[in-house]
């Protein structure tokens, strides 16, 4: 969990910004899975919320200790817990009348995405555990997944154990995708 003495005030951040930026991408490098051509999962740390919590701090210019709590109260849940992966899926068409068109035929996808380390039970992923993304028409481009990892798949993954994803959902058709050994083990550096 973050606290408000990691972070940064909004004149500090703003000294430091572009450095942590660079920092931050580089370390999203193999936090990435691209599953087929219009959805990828990107997978938080501390690292990674903290960045996110100083760019809304910068962008809202917020600085009073309530509305710095709020932002961290907001975002700590979004870091893992040791036994599990917490990830932002990003449904991705740049084309607005073909996303549109999509989301609604892609309704619950965000249940639907699933992984499996090496030969294990698929885990299914829990979505969206702070408010509801979708409505009942169309899903949204943008949902929190949490993937709880049982004692096998943790034993499995530090066995080195592959880890693969896929989407298992009618309108949406992609080959399932084995991470990378880089991306494995920046996963495997989450669990406790």
């Amino acid at each position: 969990m973050l606290s408000r003495s990691d972070l940064w005030s909004l004149e500090d951040y703003s000294e430091m910004r572009s450095t942590f930026r660079k920092e931050v991408l580089a370390h999203k490098q193999h936090r990435r899975v691209q599953i087929g051509d219009a959805m990828q999962l990107i997978f938080e740390d501390r690292l990674t919320i903290k960045y996110q919590i100083q760019e809304m701090l910068r962008i809202e210019k917020v600085f009073e200790a309530e509305g710095v709590q709020q932002e961290l109260d907001a975002y700590n849940p979004l870091i893992p817990d040791g036994d599990n992966w917490k990830c932002t899926l990003l449904i991705q068409y740049e084309d607005v009348q073909e996303r549109q068109r999509r989301l609604k035929q892609l309704l619950g996808v965000e249940d639907k995405i699933w992984l499996q380390v090496g030969e294990g039970t698929p885990v299914w992923p829990i979505a969206d555990e702070d408010m509801d993304r979708a409505n009942e028409d169309k899903t949204a481009a943008v949902h929190f997944l949490r993937y709880q990892l049982t004692p096998e798949n943790i034993a499995d993954l530090k066995g080195g154990g592959t880890v693969t994803f896929g989407v298992e959902h009618d309108a949406y058709a992609s080959n399932p995708v084995q991470v990378a050994e880089e991306v494995r083990l920046t996963l495997m550096s989450d669990i406790g």
